[in-house]
């Protein structure tokens, strides 16, 4: 994919920590039709590593050495800090430039509703990077509702849970709002907007949230429940303080249910410095060892139903989605309004914990 001359589409990184160097910069890389141009960051051994890693990447200090070459660039993608987005996302709407945004978008739905509304005065795409809609356990379980396995889903239960006794500290563990930090904006991101890309808007928020461990400051440990129209219901846990996992679906319809246990593997593989590229054939696959099972009646534990193929995990494809609207001036695969809607959710299930209310959004 590249532009109507049939040149590469060229792409400004803005942030070279665990997002841009392990997510967006090894993804977009693989990306037909997309080239990583200028990677900035402030951090002379991540300029290094970043130069190691792509020999003909530029390295740049700051947002405004990039926004000052704006004209050189097609797209650009940021994955600084939760708390500069806003501000670099509307520097780079103001400068002509398509946009890419790490999740959360925002701290607030109206600030990205705000950011929605400048991007669509300029003619601009602007999208979130939701990543886990194209996790390999999610992409089976959205098959699975297609096809009607389930029935009638009836609840919705997903945990994204991890046993980190010992907080690490930086700015997503911070108490401080404007870092926008703790576990619901972080991995609540993508549980509430996978809740809501499988069942629609959420009617209904409670949550529970805590601060478990010993010199921690923002939430570790927290559990959200939405209410969807048709009475469906979605229970979700995000947690750095599950001494044992529990399924990372459970998932209950009126004619079957689906559990699966595990994470997808893509994250795991980037880290250890695979890419797509190495084989995509492979990319994304698990072992039949770690398939859900599917069945009414039984326990998947001591082998009750029946295994369902997972389907590979597909974080490519997110990117070839935006190298594709960016083409033909098509919708990018996670839009700015939806973004909007999930930290609506998000704000009420703060709202929430700390009121001890349920919070109506119907």
């Amino acid at each position: 994919m590249s532009d109507s001359t049939g040149t590469a589409l060229r792409v400004g990184l803005i942030g070279y920590g665990l997002a841009g160097s392990v997510f967006h910069a090894p993804l977009i890389s693989a990306t037909d039709g997309l080239v990583l141009d200028t990677v900035v960051t402030g951090n002379p051994e991540r300029q290094q590593q970043a130069r190691a890693e792509y020999p003909e990447v530029r390295t740049v200090a700051t947002a405004d050495e990039l926004l000052a070459r704006a004209g050189d660039l097609d797209l650009v993608v940021i994955a600084s800090p939760n708390r500069t987005h806003v501000a670099l996302a509307t520097d780079a709407l103001k400068a002509g430039l398509p946009v890419v945004v790490d999740k959360p978008l925002a701290a607030t739905a109206a600030e990205a509703e705000e950011l929605s509304a400048l991007a669509a005065d300029r003619g601009l795409l602007l999208s979130t990077f939701q990543n886990r809609r194209w996790d390999n356990d999610f992409r089976t379980l959205r098959k699975l509702i297609a096809d009607g396995a389930l029935g009638d889903v009836q609840r919705f239960e997903s945990r994204f849970e991890r046993w980190r006794p010992q907080p690490k500290g930086g700015w997503r563990e911070s108490g401080d709002p404007a870092d926008v930090g703790g576990l619901l904006y972080d991995l609540g991101s993508h549980v509430v907007d996978q809740a809501l890309a499988l069942f629609g808007p959420a009617l209904q928020v409670y949550a529970e949230s805590d601060v478990r461990r010993p010199g921690a400051e923002a939430d570790d440990d927290t559990f959200i429940a939405l209410t969807h129209a048709g009475d469906i219901r979605s229970h979700l846990w995000v947690s750095a303080t599950t001494a044992q996992l529990g399924p990372r679906f459970r998932v209950l319809g009126s004619r079957a249910g689906y559990v699966k246990y595990g994470l997808d593997p893509q994250e795991a593989a980037l880290r250890e410095g695979l890419r797509p590229s190495d084989d995509r054939s492979q990319w994304g696959v698990e072992p039949s060892s770690a398939w859900g099972r599917l069945g009414a009646g039984e326990s998947p534990q001591t082998g009750g139903g029946e295994p369902v193929p997972t389907l590979p995990g597909d974080y490519p494809a997110y990117y070839a989605a935006i190298a594709e609207a960016l083409r033909t001036g098509g919708a990018p695969p996670v839009t700015a309004t939806e973004a909007a809607a999930t930290l609506r959710v998000l704000e009420a299930a703060r709202r929430s914990a700390a009121e001890g209310v349920s919070v109506s959004l119907g």
